[in-house]
């Protein structure tokens, strides 16, 4: 064999390899939770962690008189002049009966220009107060306002306001931050539903309305995340 064929097999060789492992990668192992799962079960953990933390003491309060809440475990935000944030969250609404809605699934995303530097990950939760509120998030797309940024300290939590399309001061972020972000907020963030995700948790084609408001879906493993939040 000549070297430049042993060198042909040996490259061959080398990409059956790669692509073998990255089909072994992308095979999901039996019994292990979906992203949409995993993500709800974060959720929970992250709703916990925040009520339990000393230096947020209003969310609890908050929470019992809210009328829906945006759980996003892990929204990461960073940036070089050019500023980005994003995470995947869950959406629920409180029933009259003070009850919890299952979860719909929304993702954040933003993006700025600016002076800015440095990278952060954040556990968030938006506590939303009022039935019209909860009605624009449904609508379309959800944008807060320009001063509404999550990134409220690079340690402790604490509060801030912001709008809707067409209400005062009824959504209030309570954050708890890892690292460091210099800069300005990040203007006009968006909470966009995630309608795969809705659909691959409860089967079908619920829209977030069917499922915070209507109650048609449900799923059994969003039990503990709905009773980890106050009524």
């Amino acid at each position: 064999m000549t070297a430049v064929n042993a060198s042909r097999n040996f490259f061959g060789l080398a990409l059956l390899a790669a692509v073998f492992a990255l089909s072994l990668a992308a095979i999901r192992p039996a019994g292990a939770a979906s992203e949409p799962e995993q993500l709800v079960d974060k959720s929970r953990l992250t709703i916990e962690a925040l009520l339990g933390d000393p230096e947020m003491p209003e969310l609890k309060k908050y929470l019992a008189t809210a009328k829906g809440v945006l759980i996003f475990p892990q929204l990461v935000k960073g940036g070089f002049i050019i500023g980005g944030e994003g995470g995947s969250g869950v959406f629920l609404v409180k029933g009259k009966d003070g009850s919890w809605s299952p979860p719909a699934f929304y993702t954040l995303a933003a993006g700025s220009i600016g002076l800015q530097i440095g990278g952060q990950v954040s556990q968030v939760v938006l506590t939303v107060m009022n039935d019209g509120a909860v009605d624009a998030v449904l609508k379309s797309q959800f944008k807060l306002g320009a001063d509404a940024s999550v990134a409220v300290g690079p340690v402790g939590g604490g509060i801030e306001a912001s709008t809707t399309t067409n209400l005062g001061l009824d959504v209030y972020a309570f954050s708890k931050s890892m690292g460091l972000f210099g800069g300005g907020a990040l203007e006009g963030a968006a909470i966009i539903k995630r309608e795969t995700w809705n659909g691959a948790y409860y089967g079908g084609q619920p829209t977030p309305r069917d499922i915070v408001i209507g109650r048609k879906v449900a799923n059994p493993k969003a039990d503990a995340l709905r009773a980890a939040l106050p009524r």
